[in-house]
C-alpha cells in the first residue's frame, strides 16, 4: 500500500473509483452517490484544495481523503457558521482548513490507513484550524471518532443536523500545523 498525493486531475481522473469507496464506506444508495459524484467534481476547484490516496499495489484505490479552505458561500462552511456563536465563529472559521471527505474501503480498514491519510491532509493543509464533520456514534466503538480524537479533535459543534440529512453530525475542530513529517510519497498517482 502507498499513499500518494493526488491533484484535482488525478481525483477527478479517478471518481468513479472515490465514489465507490465513499459509497462502501458510508453505506449510501446509488442515487446519494450520483448527487456525490457531482459534489465532488466542484469541490477539486476550490482554493487550497488537498487530496491523498491510498493505493494497492495494483493501482487500486483503497482510501482517499480531500478538503480546502472554508470560505463563506460553501454550503458546509455556511450551515456551522450559522449554529456557532461569534466568538466561535472567529475561532474556527476565520482561517480554516475543512476536511471534506476520508475514507476506507471497508475490508482495508482497521490498518492504520486512515490515520496515514489524515495525517498527509493534514500535513498538507493551509489554515490556522481544522474542522470536519462525522456521524454521532459511541466514541469507544466508532473507529472514525476513535482516530479524530487521537488526532486532538475536539467539540465544536454536537448533535447538529445539516439540511437534508435526519442524521445527527458532529463537528470537530483542532488547531494546524499538526506536527510531523509529511508521511506522502512524492510523484504523480498511479492511473
Amino acid at each position: 500500500m502507498r499513499l500518494v498525493r493526488w491533484t484535482p486531475d488525478d481525483l477527478v481522473r479517478r471518481l468513479d473509483d472515490v465514489v465507490a469507496v465513499y459509497g462502501e464506506a458510508m453505506n449510501y444508495r446509488a442515487d446519494l452517490l450520483e448527487a456525490r459524484r457531482g459534489y465532488i467534481a466542484t469541490h477539486v476547484r476550490r482554493p487550497g484544495f488537498r487530496a491523498v490516496a491510498s493505493l494497492t499495489t495494483e493501482g487500486h484505490l483503497a482510501g482517499f481523503g480531500y478538503g480546502y479552505r472554508g470560505e463563506p458561500g460553501q454550503w458546509w462552511h455556511d450551515q456551522v457558521h450559522r449554529a456557532l456563536g461569534p466568538p466561535a465563529r472567529q475561532r474556527w472559521l476565520t482561517d480554516c482548513f475543512e476536511v471534506v471527505e476520508l475514507h476506507v474501503r471497508p475490508p482495508a480498514q482497521g490498518h492504520g490507513l486512515g490515520s496515514r491519510q489524515l495525517t498527509a491532509l493534514l500535513t498538507l493543509a493551509e489554515g490556522s484550524t481544522t474542522l470536519l464533520s462525522t456521524p454521532e456514534a459511541d466514541e469507544r466503538t466508532s473507529r472514525a471518532w476513535r482516530l479524530y480524537r487521537r488526532f486532538g479533535f475536539v467539540d465544536v459543534l454536537r448533535h447538529f443536523h445539516f439540511p437534508g440529512d435526519e442524521r445527527p453530525f458532529g463537528v470537530l475542530g483542532r488547531d494546524l500545523p499538526l506536527a510531523t513529517p509529511d508521511p506522502v510519497a512524492p510523484g504523480p498517482a498511479a492511473p
